[in-house]
């Protein structure tokens, strides 16, 4: 299977529909370390219907580093499932959504990756939001783009952070609020320079035309 079976695209919309996932590990390289939390909360026009959370037992010590970020400690996986057990139910909860989250593509889909590659039948095709992207983009004036900095910045709780769930949770929350910023609509990244895609009335009817005109001239069709 070739990684493009494997990966999804990464996407620059506001969109009404969609899962936000978060990881909870043992540390931070993403080819050695091992997951030990995974949840997720589904989204439908806008609002939360389901979710899913599950403590994972890694099969080895939780260094004290990893607990003092995010609670777990190896007593409160002991008796819980290891990470082939919870794949699966994962899988089938994320099957055909839209994922957002938090620097997932560069760690969370990371981890995911590697263990769909190693395994023969799974892959991993959803798309994604990474709303650290989208962070960057809409809220230059914050000078750290980390989800509690965006969640302050909107007078979002804090509380629970570094759980898997209550990072969902919070992520969806500033999510919504950072594509409220552009309308209600689905918003746009300009492909080219990365600035924002607003709807137009044009001679020829709508489009979409990059915010940095005319240093960038990129359009698309309404």
């Amino acid at each position: 299977m070739t990684a493009s079976e494997l990966t999804g695209r990464r996407l620059n919309q506001y969109i009404e529909n969609y899962v936000v996932f978060d990881l909870e590990t043992t540390g931070v390289d993403t080819q050695e370390d091992s997951i030990i939390e995974i949840s997720a909360v589904k989204v439908k026009n806008h609002v939360i219907t389901d979710q899913f959370n599950q403590l994972i037992n890694p099969g080895t010590h939780i260094p004290a580093g990893a607990t003092r970020i995010n609670g777990i400690t190896d007593e409160m996986v002991k008796e819980a499932p290891g990470l082939l057990e919870v794949l699966p139910d994962f899988l089938s909860f994320i099957e055909g959504e839209v994922l957002v989250g938090h620097n997932i593509q560069s760690f969370d889909l990371l981890f995911l990756y590697r263990v769909a590659g190693e395994l023969p039948g799974i892959s991993l095709p959803n798309d994604y939001i990474d709303t650290l992207y989208m962070a960057r983009e809409r809220l230059p004036q914050l000078h750290r783009h980390r989800l509690t900095d965006i969640a302050a910045h909107f007078n979002l709780s804090t509380e629970g952070a570094h759980r898997a769930l209550y990072d969902c949770m919070m992520n969806q929350q500033c999510y919504e609020q950072m594509g409220k910023l552009s309308g209600t609509e689905e918003v746009y990244i300009c492909p080219q320079c990365g600035g924002l895609l607003k709807k137009r009335n044009g001679r020829f009817g709508v489009f979409y035309g990059c915010t940095n005109y005319p240093r960038c001239r990129f359009t698309k069709n309404g």
